[in-house]
C-alpha cells in the first residue's frame, strides 16, 4: 500500500542509522512491528499472576 507521510527527516535518519536499516520502508514496517509486539506484551502482562501453571523449572531445565 502507497502512502504519503510528513515524518521529520533527522529522526528517520538516525533511527536507519542506529537499526542498520537501509530503506526509509523498512524503518516504518521495523517501528510499526516493534509497536505491535510491545502492544501484545503488554496485554499479557495483565494475566500475570493470574494464571496457574503446573510446571517444575528446575525439571525442564534439567536440574534434578
Amino acid at each position: 500500500m502507497r502512502t504519503t507521510l510528513d515524518l521529520p527527516e533527522n529522526l528517520l535518519n538516525e533511527v536507519m542509522e542506529v537499526t542498520h536499516t537501509r530503506t526509509k520502508t523498512a524503518v516504518i514496517i521495523k517501528a510499526l512491528e516493534e509497536l505491535l509486539r510491545k502492544s501484545k506484551i503488554s496485554d499479557l502482562k495483565k494475566y500475570r499472576g493470574k494464571i496457574s501453571l503446573d510446571i517444575n523449572l528446575d525439571e525442564i531445565r534439567d536440574r534434578h
